[in-house]
């Protein structure tokens, strides 16, 4: 249910109004494109640059199963999100939503489960490295969506956008859940509370981005990012982005367990016991992502 950004609007220009919450309409199947390369990295681009990428439900359905279907194949070992155009995501296209009074109780809940709840899920459980190459303005679920990713790039001309209050509304998309785990409470709040956009490299100050680079080394850095990560143990580092997520979640105990149990699960693998052998063998490794 998040507000989008109008295509149209310049990079200081305050997004558009949204309609009420509801289903967007179903966009064609083009929207969003698949990409998968011979070097075992998946690359996932939106693609409604006249929209700024403005989420339809089809674009998100069709993420939600390019994540599952990368996070199952073994061929894919990493995956770029990333964008058309000038911006990468300015929210949910809410188009055609029906209004308040065409709503029953629970519509709206029930739609943001389903909906923008969803999408974070399966970019936070994708069991393979997600890197997100923000090319532009990321509003709202947008933003989350980036935000979600294991590693965030952003170009030079990117900013942030905590869009919601702006239109009275109450953060989705898990916003509520990642920012605080990100920057702290109170960096949180400020950003919720007034909805100021955050440019790339104020976002990078506040550790809500991995790295600035110029607009044109964007593709390339996000390319050599998930290169490095498909070349890595591909079933260590899945267990590794599953501790990190959960690490602010439980107690101390809770972490070590998991943690013990990880590493139970990991030493079954070709990859380790190559590690390994690599180690004593004084050698380079050569990881198979199994």
């Amino acid at each position: 249910m998040t507000p989008a950004p109008s295509p149209r609007s310049g990079p200081a220009a305050d997004p558009a109004p949204a309609a009420t919450t509801a289903e967007p309409a179903v966009e064609p199947v083009d929207s969003l494109i698949l990409h998968a390369t011979d070097n075992g990295v998946a690359q996932l681009t939106l693609n409604r640059p006249d929209a700024l990428n403005a989420l339809t439900r089809e674009m998100r359905e069709r993420l939600v199963e390019a994540l599952a279907a990368a996070s199952a194949d073994p061929a894919v070992r990493a995956v770029v999100l990333t964008a058309t155009g000038r911006g990468f995501c300015a929210g949910a296209d809410l188009r055609g939503a029906p209004s308040a009074g065409e709503r029953v109780a629970g519509d709206v809940a029930r739609m943001i489960r389903n909906g923008a709840q969803r999408l974070i899920a399966a970019v936070l459980d994708c069991e393979k490295p997600v890197i997100a190459a923000v090319n532009g303005t990321a509003a709202g679920i947008g933003a989350h969506l980036a935000f979600a990713c294991d590693l965030v790039l952003a170009a030079e001309s990117a900013r942030f956008i905590e869009v919601f209050v702006r239109r009275g509304l109450v953060p989705d998309g898990g916003g509520a859940y990642l920012l605080p785990r990100l920057i702290g409470p109170q960096r949180a709040k400020e950003l919720m509370f007034f909805g100021d956009a955050v440019p790339a490299a104020d976002a990078a100050r506040l550790g809500l981005v991995n790295r600035v680079v110029p607009d044109d080394a964007l593709p390339g850095t996000a390319q050599e990012w998930a290169e490095r990560l498909a070349a890595g143990p591909t079933r260590a580092l899945a267990l590794t982005k599953q501790l990190v997520n959960a690490s602010l979640d439980g107690d101390r105990g809770t972490a070590l367990a998991a943690e013990a149990a990880a590493q139970e699960i990991n030493m079954t693998t070709a990859d380790a016991r190559e590690g390994v052998a690599s180690f004593v063998a004084r050698r380079r490794p050569t990881f198979r992502g199994r």
